[in-house]
């Protein structure tokens, strides 16, 4: 049996991943073992009960010795790598959820210390392993060179839970799926309101713009990609919320099977680059205009 540890407790996806894994059972032989709340008790106490989680511990040194590999899902990653690193130099396996961290600098050498201790690490969001995005990258490929991007989702630049890093990394993600991870610059053009515009442009000739849509609703709170290449364009909707658990089930069978093999298809670089983007993104929000990608 492969125990797991989950540390935080406020996000949903903590709730989801130990239903997915106790009560529905998606994957076989694993189990939700312990959970550290770190926050508000009955909230604690809630995804205990609701994810059937026996245990629940005080600190994350609590994991060590009891579990086999962790999941950090706090709703702000600005507080996973501060758990995570004790686990880390105990040598659990560990799915950090979006986004890894808030700075490249913390993420580069998170990542570089989990190379040197061999410990396996891995951190994405769901989104891009749904299978409407799985086949739209396959349809691309019969487009030739691609020229441009347009993605379209919801986003609150000034949400308590990170800003652009909360809900941005969905698009950010999607696009480096498609364009890959040289970006050169980034810049936001601020709407009056809640909606605003970014654009990625790469080393190469290829654009992307994000619609940042901040509006309550955001038309269904929608994902939608257009996709313009050599050999004509690809129009897509990803996914719609509010989510159900079973968007969840593609992301945790992926980090159990980073757990079980050591293996991911979540690289270093896709994980810095991911962080990258969104930072030079955040700096660009704060009014500092154009902003050079560096990872």
């Amino acid at each position: 049996m492969l125990k797991i540890g989950m540390v935080g407790a406020d996000s949903n996806h903590s709730l989801s991943f130990a239903v997915a894994i106790n009560v529905e059972k998606i994957v076989r032989g694993a189990r939700v073992t312990h959970l550290l709340g770190e926050t508000a008790a009955q909230r604690t106490r809630t995804v205990a009960a609701d994810g059937q989680i026996p245990h629940v511990v005080t600190k994350p040194q609590d994991l060590i010795g009891a579990v086999d590999a962790a999941v950090i899902a706090h709703r702000h990653p600005k507080f996973h790598l501060p758990a995570a690193r004790p686990l880390l130099d105990a040598g659990l396996p560990l799915y950090i959820d979006k986004s890894i961290c808030c700075r490249t600098f913390e993420a580069r050498r998170f990542l570089a210390r989990a190379a040197e201790l061999g410990v396996p690490i891995c951190s994405f969001g769901v989104v891009p392993l749904q299978p409407a995005f799985v086949a739209l990258k396959k349809e691309v490929r019969k487009l030739g060179q691609i020229y441009a991007v347009v993605s379209t989702g919801p986003c609150d630049v000034k949400c308590r839970w990170g800003g652009v890093f909360f809900y941005g990394i969905h698009q950010v993600e999607m696009i480096l799926g498609l364009l890959g991870h040289e970006v050169n610059h980034v810049q936001i053009a601020r709407g009056k309101g809640k909606n605003h515009v970014a654009t990625l442009a790469y080393k190469g000739s290829e654009v992307a713009t994000i619609n940042l849509i901040g509006d309550e609703g955001a038309g269904g709170a929608f994902f939608h990609l257009s996709v313009i290449g050599a050999r004509g364009r690809i129009d897509q909707t990803i996914a719609t919320m509010p989510y159900q658990e079973s968007i969840y089930y593609s992301g945790i069978r992926a980090f159990v099977r980073t757990f079980r093999t050591g293996k991911s298809e979540a690289t270093e670089e896709s994980m810095l680059a991911t962080v990258a983007v969104l930072e030079a993104l955040e700096k660009s929000i704060a009014g500092k205009g154009r902003v050079v990608v560096s990872f």
